[in-house]
């Protein structure tokens, strides 16, 4: 059913990849989420909350050069342990405090010299548009339904994204102590598309501004189109809602071969939660970013 429109929304939605450590170890994990082009002029839109963590990206890397630049100059001092610990206090560093991230637009240029984001006050979106490129990697650029109203549940969506980040082109430089992207490893990640039907409009400040899809979007998937069997974006992944279904067990028994088991469970129906496409096109047309309509 949608083959066709993952391969044509696929043309212009790609992921990016982020990694990060924190301040208890040197191992380096990765991350991942979402992005699409709505024209040709390498103009983006993704959720708030992942331009938001593009943005801090920076602010969390100097603060660690700061603080390593604090750390040695009590290279030679004698109470170095409790003196490290004042300077750990002033930077507010703990254990599961992340100290550096890294990020990487996966698919979408030659080269960029930086990007501009404007973030929505309200909503989960924001309007990304990158500097610097000579040529655009991407094909294509999604193609938004003219009106939003057509929009009831019962109609059948798909997402795509990036959930599951293996890519392994980075590493830890001890001798840097700095994490680096690397030409060895893995350098992509599949995208994956997941459908279900949509379940209740979300009204927020006044006016629908969400779309309640029966499947939830997977951690990755923030800022992926939702669309429909002809490749007609109808908004954009942002979050997940866990709704508790009341099936609760506890020490329930059950068969487990020639013998038994007992089992607790609480579960929830997890449903995903997507701007709008009218939340996203207002958006676009109060920045002056041109679009098109399918």
């Amino acid at each position: 059913m949608y083959v066709r429109a993952i391969e044509d929304v696929g043309r212009f939605t790609r992921p990016i990849h982020t990694i990060m450590r924190s301040y208890a170890s040197n191992k380096v994990w990765p991350g991942a989420a979402t992005l699409f082009f709505v024209n040709d002029e390498g103009i983006a839109i993704t959720c708030r909350h992942v331009a938001e963590q593009l943005l801090n990206a920076d602010k969390i890397n100097q603060q660690y050069l700061l603080f390593t630049q604090a750390r040695f100059r009590l290279k030679r001092d004698e109470f170095y342990d409790n003196h490290l610990k004042e300077v750990e206090f002033q930077f507010n560093f703990q254990k599961e405090t992340i100290i550096q991230m890294k990020h990487s637009f996966i698919g979408c240029f030659d080269k960029i010299t930086g990007f501009d984001c404007h973030i929505h006050s309200l909503y989960d979106l924001a309007i990304i548009r990158f500097k610097g490129f000579n040529q655009i990697f991407y094909q294509n650029h999604a193609r938004f339904i003219s009106d939003g109203h057509d929009i009831k549940p019962g109609k059948s969506l798909c997402r795509l994204g990036f959930p599951f980040p293996e890519f392994t082109n980075f590493t830890y430089n001890y001798h840097s102590d700095d994490m680096e992207w690397t030409k060895e490893g893995n350098h992509r990640s599949p995208s994956f598309p997941i459908d279900g039907i949509v379940t209740r409009l979300i009204s927020q400040y006044g006016k629908i501004a969400g779309i309640e899809m029966s499947t939830p979007g997977l951690r990755g998937q923030s800022g992926g189109p939702l669309f429909d069997a002809d490749g007609a974006v109808y908004g954009m992944q942002s979050s997940t809602k866990h709704l508790h279904l009341g099936f609760d067990l506890e020490n329930f028994e059950i068969p487990n071969g020639p013998s038994s088991k007992k089992v607790t469970n609480t579960p929830f129906l997890h449903v995903g939660q997507c701007i709008h496409v009218d939340i996203i096109k207002e958006f676009l047309r109060e920045h002056g970013v041109k679009y098109y309509e399918a």
